[in-house]
């Protein structure tokens, strides 16, 4: 359990330079709790970003093993924190035990799947273009490539996921086993929470060897934004709003040395309803959608928030028994009283506005959130209207009826960026869906058939990203192996004698992985 007055995490030990303490708070009750937490302050920020940059050339030179062997123990710390953890982070998010049983399964499985990845190989993307001397009208020189970690990473953690996407999360875990010390920036809605899982991570770096200052953690507001313009910090992870995302790709675009920041920020996560579904099983889809859009309270990045069907007389049978099982969901407790604020300020921006109208759900009182259906004209799409294309974070969703499929096409494509879009279809319906894949797979990161997009499996083939501003770089994930890509930065040798090339690089290939060789896959060893 953290101490009753917890500090910050510094190359390997605690600091508590500063004089003000901030509070951990029980979500369900509001009432304070016995841990407080020191406020780091600019030196102490400043200490943890050069602690991480002093550890970037031993950790990155580290063979892949160890690095593998330092994440399999974090894994172990972690599974090892037990019930009196659980009950913990169950006090600061109101979030039930075996939620939280489950998620630090994943996060330690997070970790284990990492260390896998490193012993493969793959992550090194080695290639290798042997020099060609005889060559006319110019020789070929002898070149090599393969990958390292960027530098030192912050990591910001998300509210809704206290453990899968905070301290030790998939950002963690990535930029780790890439060879990039992190700097971790606590999140204010479960402190005592992180504080764990921080010592969890800094025994297995005892305990493996690792060097002080390959993970640190930081406490307070106001410090991000000191972190993200450190001169050592090359790159940044996040999870949360738009605003807050948005406003960390400013400040690290500005920077005289601007460096990446992958965000994971804003999504409404469409689901497309065709006809023939909704003849054969729409009692059944309503009841599966309603228990996707509360489940967790809503507080899923990938939470249904916008329903999409045809003008049909299933359609509205559809959403008359959605309106109803929306009605009947009980309401929850999220995660704290600023997610709540937020949830209620989204529910009456959209009673305000006159395009949508309020099918189901009880007024909005007390300290819980209570799920919501609404419509919205198709119009509002069409024309752009922001506050159809803006994620309300909590139990409701909106459905939309389009007259036909040419104007369900022309709706898709008014959508901004998603980390998921789902079609509900029969086989009758799939034999002309392919022009709606077409544009769905240029709107999201993930396509789902006749599923829910609530819940991300960990694996190599997941992508959860997509456009912006689902997040701020298409072009990775940050659940799933291939989020190490986003820590990582290609390095090409030219003409460099073989005993001092990298030993991925090296002819005799002691590493033994598969190798790109004059664009050919190898796993042997070069003459």
């Amino acid at each position: 359990m953290p101490d009753i007055l917890g500090q910050n995490y510094i190359a390997g030990g605690r600091s508590a330079a500063g004089n003000t303490a901030l509070q951990s708070y029980d979500a369900q009750s509001g009432e304070a709790l016995p841990y407080q937490f020191h406020q780091a302050t600019a030196d102490e920020v400043n200490a943890a970003a050069e602690a991480a940059a002093a550890a970037y050339p031993a950790y990155r030179s580290l063979p892949a093993e160890k690095r593998a062997e330092f994440l399999e123990a974090c894994a172990a710390e972690i599974d090892a924190l037990g019930d009196d953890f659980v009950a913990l982070v169950c006090r600061e998010t109101a979030l039930p035990a075996a939620r939280i049983q489950g998620e630090r399964g994943r996060t330690s499985g997070q970790m284990r799947l990492f260390a896998q990845v490193l012993r493969r190989g793959d992550f090194y993307g080695a290639r290798i273009d042997q020099a060609l001397p005889e060559r006319q009208p110019m020789p070929r020189p002898d070149l090599r490539q393969y990958r390292i970690g960027v530098g030192p990473v912050a990591v910001f953690g998300a509210s809704n996921f206290p453990l899968a996407f905070s301290t030790a999360g998939g950002d963690t875990a990535a930029a780790l086993a890439a060879g990039c010390p992190v700097v971790f920036k606590a999140h204010s809605g479960h402190m005592a929470t992180a504080d764990c899982v921080a010592g969890a991570i800094t025994r297995a770096a005892q305990k493996t060897g690792m060097p002080a200052g390959v993970f640190n953690m930081i406490y307070g507001s106001g410090v991000g934004e000191l972190l993200v313009k450190h001169s050592a910090i090359q790159a940044v992870g996040f999870t949360g709003s738009l605003k807050g995302g948005r406003a960390l790709c400013d400040m690290a675009a500005a920077r005289p040395q601007p460096i990446p920041v992958f965000a994971e920020m804003s999504s409404i996560n469409p689901v497309l309803m065709l006809p023939e579904a909704l003849k054969t099983r729409g009692e059944q889809i309503a009841a599966d959608l309603s228990a996707s859009v509360v489940l967790g309270c809503g507080q899923f990045c990938t939470s249904p928030g916008l329903v999409i069907g045809v003008s049909s007389p299933e359609y509205s049978a559809f959403i008359k028994t959605l309106s109803q099982q929306m009605g009947d969901k009980p309401a929850q407790t999220m995660l704290n009283a600023g997610t709540l604020k937020s949830y209620v300020g989204g529910l009456q921006r959209l009673h305000a506005h006159t395009g949508i109208s309020h099918l189901a759900g009880s007024e909005q009182t007390g300290n819980q959130a209570y799920p919501q259906l609404f419509k919205a004209d198709v119009s509002l799409l069409l024309e752009g209207d922001e506050l159809l294309q803006e994620e309300v974070f909590g139990p409701t969703t909106i459905v939309v009826e389009v007259a036909d499929r040419a104007e369900l096409l022309s709706a898709l494509h008014s959508l901004h960026g998603q980390l998921t879009a789902t079609l509900i279809a029969d086989e009758a319906d799939l034999h002309n869906a392919g022009d709606l894949l077409a544009v769905l797979e240029q709107k999201a990161g993930r396509l789902l058939l006749n599923g829910y997009p609530t819940g991300v499996e960990v694996c190599d083939s997941m992508v959860h990203g997509g456009p912006y501003p689902a997040t701020s770089d298409s072009r990775g994930t940050s659940v799933g192996t291939l989020a190490i890509d986003r820590f990582l930065r290609p390095v090409c040798y030219q003409n460099c004698p073989d005993a001092l090339l990298p030993q991925a690089l090296q002819n005799a290939n002691p590493l033994g992985i598969q190798r790109l060789v004059d664009g050919k896959p190898s796993t042997s060893a070069l003459a």
